[in-house]
């Protein structure tokens, strides 16, 4: 699927209709003898692989825009291409502002330079005259958490050091756009804690950042938009969620026989979700605070009348736990039949990590998922105490109209 350029938005990045292929040897002639006999075979002695195919899209700028396939689709071409690093066979690719590329940690550095040589030398390959170095000096020894060490040589680092002296010369750099491949998860934990910090506040200031990664918790925590690239062409663009999904789904076999059973299955019940989201001061926001407290905003329709207690709002953090069980209403309370909007004040005591939605119903015999992955949301800040279940009688309090 591909979206539509629209000359009217303040576009950072532009690629227009790009491909890019290489050529692969197949065998390799080793005289000249054998190399006039393979020509006069009309044997050329490789052959062309095309690894990106008529590629185009626009990135805004202040997006933070996530690029995701599969090994071998193409996405660190695509990469080298934005970065330069490689030129396209056809099409055009037009930056506007100054752009960073940060491809490979440690790339450009000499580990025979200390640590303050390497940050001169590094920034002056990333296209940054000295004074614009000195003026970014101190932020980078600062965020790298490196003072004491600068004047030492980079063979004398640990392999943890050099990579928080290099991600901090990226993320420091101030350029327009910053172009990242695979390089969140560096550091330790405190420092991938503080990387992750600064996505945030890039986030809140609007800076423009490609990501090309295979983190899926990354893009939906931080992306917003993304893009599926699969064998050179671009197989979706649009919410960071649903490409998440659809990446992950790109590595399961064929799933039409199972959602045919499933639409079959749904029928049957009395209950179909069409909308759920989580709010903060009656707007849907995806990315909440620590202690900030939220709603769950759901809409469904119900074809006929049913306990309340039979339909349930759960919540799973990142790795399937299941952290809210709440039903939508007790021995009381009945859902009569046509649409309604459910809301469920909630107390956010929940730890930093992402969280999804699912929308279920519990009958006599089974408890069935009626909507899988409805919402996502991400907390954003560190809690003290990760909390595993939250007691839905101290943290929620639920409305059905």
């Amino acid at each position: 699927m591909m979206e539509q350029y629209n000359a009217n938005r303040s576009v950072a990045l532009k690629v227009d209709h790009v491909s890019k292929s290489f050529k692969l040897p197949t065998e390799r002639a080793g005289s000249l003898k054998n190399a006039i006999f393979n020509w006069i075979r009309g044997v050329r002695g490789y052959r062309i692989q095309e690894v990106l195919k008529d590629i185009s899209f626009d990135i805004e700028q202040g997006e933070f825009f996530g690029i995701v396939g599969k090994n071998g689709s193409g996405k660190s071409t695509l990469l080298k291409l934005i970065s330069q690093i490689y030129t396209p066979d056809h099409g055009t690719i037009e930056t506007n502002g100054k752009l960073v590329p940060f491809i490979e940690l440690g790339v450009g550095f000499n580990p025979e330079l200390t640590g303050r040589e390497n940050v001169y030398l590094n920034g002056a390959m990333l296209g940054f005259s000295n004074d614009e170095i000195d003026e970014m000096y101190d932020d980078i020894v600062e965020f790298a958490e490196l003072g004491d060490f600068m004047e030492q040589k980079l063979k004398n680092y640990s392999s943890g050091m050099q990579v928080r002296l290099a991600f901090s010369v990226a993320i420091k750099s101030q350029g327009d756009i910053l172009v990242l491949d695979e390089v969140l998860a560096v550091g330790d934990e405190a420092f991938q804690k503080k990387c992750q910090n600064y996505f945030y506040e890039a986030k809140r200031k609007k800076k423009t950042i490609i990501l090309v990664t295979h983190s899926m918790p990354d893009v939906r925590r931080y992306c917003d938009r993304a893009m599926l690239i699969q064998d050179g062409h671009i197989a979706q663009i649009g919410d960071p969620d649903d490409i998440a999904d659809a990446y992950s789904a790109s590595f399961l076999p064929p799933r039409e026989v199972i959602e045919a059973q499933q639409q079959e299955e749904a029928k049957r019940h009395a209950v179909a979700v069409s909308d759920v989201a989580t709010l903060v001061d009656g707007k849907p926001q995806k990315f909440l605070a620590e202690g900030e407290d939220f709603v769950i905003q759901v809409y469904f329709d119900s074809d006929r009348t049913m306990p309340a207690k039979q339909l349930f709002v759960d919540v799973f953090d990142g790795r399937n736990v299941p952290v809210l069980s709440v039903p939508f209403g007790n021995d009381e309370v009945n859902i009569t039949e046509g649409p309604h909007q459910a809301r469920f004040a909630v107390k956010n005591v929940l730890a930093f990590g992402d969280f999804r939605i699912n929308i279920a119903l519990q009958n006599d015999s089974e408890r069935i998922t009626l909507a899988e992955n409805v919402c996502r949301f991400h907390i954003k800040g560190f809690a003290t105490e990760v909390m595993s279940v939250v007691n839905p009688e101290d943290t929620v309090h639920i409305t059905i109209e």
